[in-house]
């Protein structure tokens, strides 16, 4: 079978339109949230390549944000390096779980999947696929989220990078990114518990804004990694 028609047979599958239909529906702010990213890598004094290959490469729009303030202030490395890996710890939590799903394939595929995955591909894809078991279709209903959330964040992305100096501030596109932003976020709200991480997290952060380098981030993950894990300890003893 040629490549064409693979893609066709993919593209006509009921697993396959499922995974694009599912993320369809925030497609529009993720674009929203890509657009200012690729604002903010440009008004931060990136050059075009390397804001375009920030966004190639650093699939994760957080990590990103959180980032370009300490490259555009001058933070040290370990700095930098420390507050993205904080940013994305969420990912490795999704990669424990993903591993139940997806541990018989072959490592270029758990690999490129990872890096493939986003945090509501992973939300969608929980909530089709509750028991952690491979299943006929998972694959092919990743795919589908992945068609279309890869291409709606890049080239959003793209298109910010390219537009910076022609958007002028007084549209407020930035505060249109932090509408964006609330909006997914609040989409992973589904638990009391997360609710609970996610008050201790803006608590903290507006708490200690004014610390130097940003370590306000930190402190809040940190505070909310510790609230999560004391709630979810007493969850389990209580069951």
């Amino acid at each position: 079978m040629s490549l064409s028609a693979r893609l066709r047979a993919l593209a006509a599958d009921p697993d396959f339109r499922a995974g694009a239909r599912d993320m369809a529906s925030p497609s529009l702010g993720l674009a929203a949230w890509g657009l200012v990213t690729g604002v903010t890598m440009v008004k931060s004094g990136l050059s075009i390549p390397l804001a375009m290959g920030m966004s190639l490469l650093v699939f994760a729009g957080s990590a990103q944000l959180t980032a370009l303030p300490l490259i555009a202030s001058g933070a040290p490395l370990w700095v930098l390096l420390a507050t993205a890996f904080c940013v994305n710890l969420r990912f490795v939590i999704f990669s424990a779980q993903w591993r139940a799903y997806w541990a018989h394939l072959p490592r270029w595929r758990r690999l490129l999947n990872g890096y493939l995955s986003a945090d509501l591909n992973f939300v969608y894809f929980v909530k089709r696929y509750p028991d952690a078991v491979p299943q006929r279709g998972q694959q092919r209903y990743f795919w589908g989220g992945v068609a279309v959330n890869w291409p709606t964040w890049q080239i959003a992305s793209f298109t910010g990078i390219l537009l910076a100096d022609r958007i002028p501030p007084h549209w407020g596109i930035g505060f249109a990114g932090v509408l964006a932003l609330l909006g997914l976020s609040y989409a992973l709200l589904t638990e009391r518990m997360l609710w609970w991480v996610a008050v201790t997290a803006a608590g903290v952060s507006i708490a200690t804004y004014s610390l130097p380098l940003k370590l306000n981030i930190l402190c809040a993950i940190v505070a909310a990694g510790a609230v999560g894990w004391w709630l979810d300890m007493r969850k389990a003893r209580h069951e």
